[in-house]
């Protein structure tokens, strides 16, 4: 079977609160162009990089965060990027729909600087130092996949990580990578144990989705300390058969690179044929809360 490579780039940094909208663009374009000279095709940033992780506490002064798609400052910004690097990207915002709507969303854009796919967060979580449900919306765009020059790719947020729903679906519409950009960290007062178990944890979820859907899947996460939470960082990329190919660390910038062969996803689905054998007939209670006995 012939090689199909596309190589991709994951964008990890801190975006601490004292940092500038301006001073964090320009590390980004910093550290894209260095993606871009490694050879990236497709570049992915991580979850909301343009600020700090601000759902640690309810602020309605903090929605002002939020900037219009396409026409926004931020999405400006990387569209110009992507142009002047001739990359595809793809970037994750924090979007303002209209007066009192807001979203998580990504945006694929190609080559030419042009908006080819939107995904809005669809699993929104309410946790402490995670109050998302305050400022997001949950989405309502289909699951989807953007066909872009190289590959065909998903984009999933975050929470959607621990969803195998999600991830199937982006698959069967037809994703050889799912990106996933990602703010997730560990609070100070947490175990060493339990930090360790948190942490293998979304490791382990990432290399299932990429096992029960035979497709590449990238994890994008920030780093640093803020307020309450240090986030671990360990951006990844696995490959059809669950194996990790490239891995960040839990604390340093990086631009992870990873060369992607999608050739093996066929290869891997003749093998294991997750797809064919799904019982379609028999999920009926998957659009239920709870099947009750």
């Amino acid at each position: 079977m012939s090689s199909r490579e596309v190589t991709i780039g994951l964008l990890q940094h801190a975006s601490p609160l004292a940092a500038s909208k301006k001073d964090i663009l320009e590390r980004v374009a910093t550290l894209a162009r260095e993606a871009a000279a490694k050879g990236a095709q497709i570049i992915a940033t991580q979850e909301l990089f343009v600020s700090h992780y601000f759902c640690q506490r309810e602020d309605s002064s903090l929605m002002d965060l939020a900037e219009a798609v396409p026409d926004g400052p931020t999405c400006a910004f990387m569209r110009s990027l992507a142009r002047d690097l001739k990359v595809e990207i793809t970037a994750s915002l924090y979007e303002r729909r209209t007066a009192g709507v807001y979203h998580n969303t990504s945006v694929y854009i190609d080559a030419a600087g042009e908006i080819i796919g939107k995904y809005r967060k669809m699993h929104i979580p309410d946790d402490p130092r995670f109050s998302e449900k305050f400022y997001f919306t949950p989405g309502d765009l289909s699951w989807q996949a953007v066909k872009g020059a190289r590959a065909n790719c998903g984009m999933l947020v975050c929470w959607d990580q621990w969803y195998p729903e999600a991830a199937r679906l982006t698959a069967l519409s037809g994703a050889e990578i799912i990106f996933y950009p990602t703010a997730i960290g560990w609070w100070h007062g947490e175990t060493a144990e339990d930090k360790q178990v948190q942490r293998d944890a979304w490791i382990t979820m990432h290399k299932a989705h990429a096992i029960a859907n035979g497709c590449f899947v990238a994890a994008i996460n920030r780093i640093g300390t803020e307020a309450e939470l240090k986030f671990w960082g360990t951006s990844l990329v696995c490959d059809p058969a669950g194996r990790v190919i490239a891995e960040a660390s839990v604390d340093e910038p990086t631009v992870l690179m990873a060369q992607c062969n999608l050739s093996m996803i066929e290869e891997q689905r003749r093998g294991w044929p997750f797809l064919r054998d799904r019982r379609i007939d028999a999920y009926g209670g998957l659009s239920r809360r709870v099947v009750d006995a």
